[in-house]
């Protein structure tokens, strides 16, 4: 991506890709296609119209919401070294500009879905950019520094979009998927939060090693990466998986816990190398769900139903 001047502000389609965070939708739609590959028996089985149509709907309604959030941040990437160059703190994007292209990728997005995948899988994306763009941007993010916890349930729904497209039912395996995600947002981004203190006092963002202290922090990161260990065992208690996915999950937890404890004992670079992880970690745990699903379990695929354990 092209570095511009403060004086130049004339926008290209470069500003308009940084301006859907392309990053972000981009792991967004690999947590879609985990929902969708764990709910066939082969990928061969998911029509192409319903792969299509629900790719390119949820990630132009993420792109939609990334854009708000843009747009609702604007001030505060000013006084962040890593945002003060986006578009429109240079000003190469307008706010007008930017609501249109908000505007016009949700509503195509939504248009997909409702045509290609179904109402449900469309309701489900709009309550998400209602709650990520305006509760969490708007609400949650500049008035609380648990904006990460209760923002978090919002973008940990990828996995469900994905289930809800091919099976058209929010099913116990796809709300699993989305409380593992859930419990790995507030390590995940704590760790960086430890990494970027100084930006985010800088912008008056109260995150939570701001507003509660570095050692408040790292206590919470393991206590939530413990959560995150127990929860990534669920799959296997309810037969989603099998032993090799139980193993893995394991063995990736326990290197979890290892830098989290690490990190509490202050050792040097321990808060980025834990954000670092993270982001491998939540890769190779799903990674592993789809081997196993695929290659090494060999037993039917049976509906998760949630009163058998009440």
């Amino acid at each position: 991506m092209a570095n511009y001047s403060q004086t130049d502000t004339t926008a290209g389609w470069q500003d308009y890709v940084t301006l859907g965070k392309p990053k972000v939708v981009l792991m967004m739609l690999l947590c879609v296609l985990v929902g969708m590959f764990l709910a066939v028996p082969t990928p061969l089985d998911i029509p192409l119209e319903v792969f299509v149509g629900a790719m390119a709907g949820i990630g132009l309604v993420a792109t939609s919401a990334a854009a708000v959030n843009h747009i609702a941040d604007i001030h505060i990437d000013a006084r962040m070294a890593r945002t003060r160059t986006r578009p429109l703190v240079l000003g190469r994007i307008n706010v007008q500009q930017a609501v249109l292209f908000s505007a016009v990728t949700g509503l195509t997005g939504m248009t997909l879905l409702v045509t290609f995948t179904n109402p449900l899988t469309a309701f489900l994306n709009l309550v998400s950019w209602i709650g990520y763009g305006f509760v969490y941007t708007f609400l949650l993010k500049h008035r609380t520094p648990q904006n990460i916890v209760i923002g978090g349930l919002f973008g940990a729904a990828p996995p469900l979009f994905g289930w809800t497209a091919i099976t058209n039912n929010i099913g116990g395996e796809g709300l699993i998927l989305v409380m593992i995600i859930f419990a790995w947002t507030p390590p995940h981004f704590w760790a960086l939060a430890l990494d970027r203190k100084q930006d985010y006092q800088a912008a008056r963002v109260p995150m939570l090693p701001v507003t509660h202290g570095e050692e408040y922090t790292k206590r919470f990161i393991l206590l939530y990466t413990l959560l995150l260990v127990a929860i990534s065992l669920l799959p296997f208690a309810i037969g989603m998986s099998g032993p090799t996915y139980l193993l893995g999950a394991l063995l990736l937890g326990i290197r979890f816990l290892q830098l989290a404890v690490r990190l509490l004992r202050g050792y040097e670079n321990s808060a980025a190398a834990t954000f670092r992880y993270s982001i491998n970690y939540l890769a190779l745990l799903f990674g592993l769900l789809l081997l196993d699903h695929y290659l090494i379990a060999d037993r039917p695929i049976e509906p998760f139903v949630l009163e058998q354990y009440l």
